[in-house]
């Protein structure tokens, strides 16, 4: 069994309520809310994989919109004693996923500026959600297997919040396609 993860019910509203061989997770916006529904989700069953899926704001030119399969994640709104950006006191700067692919730069915020973005993008951030670091780290901590796929729903600039409320829906229709070509549902 696999379990399908989202941080908000609009991120799956395309797909099917029941999928067969999924169970499903809606977690809540941002790290906390991330790490505590999928440590829950963990101590009460076994998971064969964890499919991760959402949307993310694009920080790089380089990034055209699509789905991207996520390699690595960093924070981007932590510092460690020294006042390193990127750094945390008790964790890893970067998590691998096992996979191939982008890396995403994980904050508590919703990144619609371009301070934030030139920063995201010195850290070596390409994409930025608020989730996928938490979700990568609790899923090592139970030796699940994590896939995290990312739909680009904005650059990340300035109105990006609203761009955001406007996209969702195509961006979950994008993704469910996806999965069921991956996944064979």
């Amino acid at each position: 069994m696999k379990l399908l993860v989202a941080a908000l019910a609009s991120e799956l509203q395309a797909f099917p309520a029941e999928l067969p061989g999924f169970d499903r997770l809606v977690t809540g916006p941002g790290k906390l809310m991330a790490a505590h529904a999928l440590t829950r989700a963990l101590d009460a069953k076994r998971y064969d994989e964890i499919v991760v899926v959402g949307t993310a704001g694009a920080v790089s030119d380089d990034i055209e919109s699509g789905i991207y399969e996520v390699g690595a994640a960093i924070q981007h709104d932590v510092q460690d004693l020294d006042g390193v950006i990127g750094q945390h006191v008790g964790l890893p700067a970067l998590l691998q996923t096992g996979r191939e692919g982008v890396t995403i730069a994980t904050g508590d915020s919703f990144v619609d500026d371009a301070d934030a973005v030139a920063r995201i993008r010195s850290l070596g951030g390409v994409l930025v959600d608020m989730e996928t670091f938490a979700l990568v780290w609790v899923a090592q901590r139970f030796d699940v297997p994590i896939r995290v796929l990312r739909v680009v729903s904005d650059r990340a600039q300035d109105g990006a919040t609203q761009l955001w409320d406007d996209v969702v829906a195509a961006c979950s229709a994008e993704l469910w396609e996806h999965v069921r070509r991956e996944y064979g549902v």
